[in-house]
């Protein structure tokens, strides 16, 4: 690769405005660029998104009503394959955050040494206010709009924020309806019987409990009784406590959208889950304390998962943690003003895009599955998944090491120096 001598930020890399999430993510960007002293052509490429995409999805409401909800899909860089991310439906979904999660993924998947691009989509919708009949038809319209931009070798969407296995199923269907014959490798996190893998519904909370263990041996810390404490009990959060639980850890501390609990012995995982699936949220769980939400992180606890949307860690709230570690299970939840206090502080971070990148590696085993037509045991998959991630957390401490600068710093080191290289040997085409 090329160098440049003149280090600065390209002139059309300026930062969006205060408050982006894609401004957030330059930021990081930019400052492992330095590092790498990365030629300034390859520097704007990779920091421009290939495609942005934006649909008005028309659906018939339950009312008889028309309703027009307007739909993104963003495939950031494809340089190493096929864009993969998933689709998320959710009212605050925005073009800035979908082109920001997109290129998140680029740098997850090429952290994970996997052979895919980056991509995200979003729906602007609240799925809690609409019926089961009208989120089908959302999905079916949505994914006829950008049929022609996905497929198995151009973008494999996956489920994210309020989508799920069904969701995915839906878009298995109406894709292969358009193509004419059936496409399961179209899709990630479908339901096992249309082929999907098994162990990729535990897959990102396992890789969470992976890097855990992984970040607590370094740091010196016996996961064996440590106190964690986690933010979001949806799929990522409840199966990275129960897996770390598992451990010999104690789960101080859950809090959902609604409320918290709290047990200085540890809460029953088993049983939370449990009440979770029976009353959807942790409020209430009779196993500790009541705990509000906004206290959580300013226990004094060994580990810190935040588990739930972005930007949750900011200046407010940083300089009250007290964890030693944090383990970034949620796709950027910690602002980069929050992140280098924290880290001058001592706390060691292990980034959203390495910690949580187990759940697109197991994305990538259901695709070749898919593909070959011969799926593997559950054993078969988390071994493959415990030797990736090993893999990758070896790498980008070594980076950590060799540059002497934080985890998340020397992950897009890693990322983006994978990608860079890949982009100057394919060349320009003109």
């Amino acid at each position: 690769m090329s160098t440049r001598n003149d280090q600065s930020v390209p002139r059309s890399q300026e930062l969006p405005g205060h408050g982006s999430t894609f401004g957030a993510m330059l930021q990081e960007f930019n400052v492992a660029a330095r590092l790498l002293n990365l030629d300034s052509g390859i520097w704007k490429i990779l920091t421009h998104p290939k495609r942005q995409i934006t649909v008005s999805c028309p659906i018939q409401m339950d009312n008889g009503e028309i309703e027009v909800f307007t739909g993104y899909r963003v495939q950031y860089n494809i340089t190493l394959g096929p864009a993969k991310g998933g689709i998320r439906y959710h009212p605050g979904v925005t073009l800035d955050e979908v082109t920001a999660l997109a290129a998140w993924m680029t740098w997850k998947c090429a952290v994970a040494h996997i052979p895919f691009g980056g991509g995200k989509g979003g729906v602007i919708c609240d799925p809690t206010k609409m019926s089961r009949r009208e989120i089908e038809a959302l999905t079916r319209r949505y994914i006829a709009e950008i049929v022609d931009a996905i497929g198995p070798e151009k973008d494999v969407p996956a489920p994210d924020v309020n989508t799920d296995a069904q969701i995915m199923a839906w878009v298995m269907d109406t894709y292969s309806m358009h193509v004419g014959h059936t496409t399961t490798s179209v899709v990630t996190g479908k339901p096992i019987e249309m082929g999907g893998s098994l162990g990729r519904r535990e897959a990102t909370g396992r890789g969470v409990m992976i890097a855990t263990r992984e970040a607590a041996k370094h740091v010196g810390i016996e996961l064996k009784g440590a106190r964690i404490a986690v933010q979001g009990f949806g799929n990522v959060g409840s199966v990275s406590a129960q897996l770390i639980a598992r451990q010999g850890a104690r789960i101080v501390a859950v809090t959902d959208w609604k409320g918290g609990v709290y047990n200085e012995k540890g809460i029953d995982i088993e049983t939370l889950l449990a009440h979770t699936e029976q009353h959807r949220t942790v409020d209430g769980f009779a196993g500790g304390d009541p705990l509000p939400v906004d206290k959580l992180f300013g226990l004094d606890v060994d580990v810190l998962i935040p588990a739930a949307l972005e930007n949750q860690i900011t200046m407010e709230n940083a300089p009250s943690i007290k964890a030693k570690i944090i383990i970034e299970g949620a796709n950027g939840p910690t602002t980069p003003d929050a992140h280098r206090h924290l880290h001058e502080r001592g706390v060691f971070i292990v980034p959203d895009i390495l910690a949580n990148s187990s759940g697109v590696t197991t994305s990538y085993f259901e695709w070749v599955q898919d593909r070959y037509g011969y799926f593997w045991t559950e054993e078969e998959v988390n071994q493959r998944l415990e030797r990736k991630m090993h893999e990758a957390f070896t790498d980008v401490l070594q980076t950590a090491i060799k540059f002497n600068v934080d985890m998340r710093t020397a992950a897009y080191i890693v990322a983006i120096n994978r990608v860079a290289v890949v982009t100057r040997m394919r060349g320009m085409y003109a």
